[in-house]
């Protein structure tokens, strides 16, 4: 492999560190053991995420020993938001996903060989520390005059509703626990995104206070927007989640394979696992055939095999296939199926009709008289079939796994009708 520093920022993965040529060295010179922390949160980490998570992948790809950090402890804080304090979650609730968090953080990195990685929660070295204890051997080496000038803190600050000392703490526990795996496991960088510089140097500064001979490091990386300036990972339905009961494995799929033009370019250097001479050749491809959407189809394939795995991901391409006609919707599964008529316009009925009522219900066209020249003209589908004449209407028998029709007019617009079971 080339450098790992001009690997990730050849990928866009490298905003600022703290010393980039002492962190290069260090990397060059390796094996570095270094942390990323995720807090729960939620009951799932998003597509946001996956940026760190990849990151800790490469890292460890290159030689690198990954800690990868479920934060029991500073879940229970959370990160100060830019707008708003954080509603706290009781700490079952936050157990439990860091549960969750965990097993969808290790299907990424190897826990074998020399340069396995390690989940650690941030709860085993807070559970037992008093408020006391806490104050004189952590928060003695805290300046407020700095803390006040972090990013978040001085953001919430300037709004209306301020800032509690809860979460204005937030920055005394991360940078604790920088130090504490410093001690517990030689671990000498923390990567997270640039958003999180203030909380990132916080545990640097910790260090040189406690352990004044300890070299260690931070790196951060971009924050991904889209190109139209709306957050990255998140659609008019909410965010999109890594668990597939959250978000399907198809509206995953979908949401990559949606991905604007103007962003495909960056997305895939920053989530892709593929060669520079691979991506290079599908970044030709996208120039010369943007239409084809080489790009968007590569990337949705790989991040959803790397997340879903290779099955899952082969079912939601049949699927987005079959819908558009190129394949067999009754060789689709119930699941798969209902996940994929999920992302189109629908309806419920009692019963089946004429097409044509069904088509002017659905939307797929204005009125009854536009279905019936839609059908005349050869541009009516029922489960990809033509429909022949314009009076027809579907049999009981014709329902996919007993209750969904999928309506198509011309090529590309669909609609599915779910008949109410009877």
């Amino acid at each position: 492999m080339t450098d790992i520093v001009d690997e990730l920022k050849w990928r866009g993965l490298f905003a600022l560190s703290t010393d980039e040529d002492a962190l290069r060295k260090a990397l060059a010179d390796g094996p570095v053991t270094f942390y990323c922390g995720f807090d729960p949160t939620a009951a799932s980490l998003h597509v946001g995420h996956l940026v760190q998570v990849l990151t800790l992948r490469r890292l460890q790809q290159a030689g690198h020993r990954p800690l990868a950090l479920v934060g029991g402890a500073t879940g229970q804080i959370g990160d100060p938001r830019p707008t708003a304090e954080r509603t706290l979650n009781d700490p079952e609730t936050v157990a439990n996903w860091v549960g969750r968090l965990r097993t969808q953080i290790e299907p990424f990195l190897s826990f074998e060989g020399e340069n396995a990685a390690t989940m650690v929660n941030n709860l085993d070295w807070t559970a037992g520390l008093s408020a006391i204890e806490f104050l004189r051997d952590i928060g003695k080496h805290f300046r407020v005059n700095k803390m006040l000038t972090k990013e978040s803190v001085a953001r919430r600050l300037e709004s209306q509703e301020g800032i509690s000392y809860t979460e204005f703490s937030y920055q005394l526990l991360q940078g604790m626990d920088f130090l504490e795996l410093y001690r517990r496991y030689g671990c000498t960088l923390q990567t997270g995104g640039s958003d999180q510089w203030g909380n990132l140097t916080a545990g640097i500064d910790l260090i040189h206070r406690l352990e004044p001979d300890a070299t260690v490091h931070a790196m951060g990386t971009p924050l991904m927007v889209k190109a139209d300036g709306t957050k990255f990972g998140k659609t008019e339905g909410g965010a999109v989640w890594l668990d597939p009961e959250l978000t399907t494995p198809y509206a995953f799929y979908q949401f990559w394979l949606n991905v604007d033009d103007r962003d495909i370019s960056t997305y895939m250097r920053i989530l892709s696992f593929k060669s520079r001479e691979e991506l290079e050749e599908i970044e030709k491809q996208t120039e010369e055939r943007p239409q084809a959407r080489a790009a968007q189809r590569a990337l949705a394939e790989e991040l959803t095999t790397l997340v879903h795995g290779a099955d899952q991901c082969a079912a939601v391409i049949a699927a987005s296939k079959a819908l558009f006609g190129q394949g067999d919707l009754a060789e689709l599964d119930d699941a798969t199926l209902a996940a994929a008529l999920s992302e189109l316009p629908r309806v419920e009925v009692a019963e089946l009709g004429p097409v044509v009522d069904l088509l002017a219900e659905v939307g797929l066209v204005a009125s009854k008289s536009a279905a019936r020249r839609t059908v005349k003209e050869g541009g009516a589908y029922v489960n990809n079939v033509k429909v022949a004449a314009e009076d027809a209407v579907p049999a009981r028998e014709d329902l996919l796994h007993g209750r969904w029709l999928v309506l198509r007019r011309g090529k590309k617009n669909l609609a599915a009708v779910e008949v109410a079971a009877g």
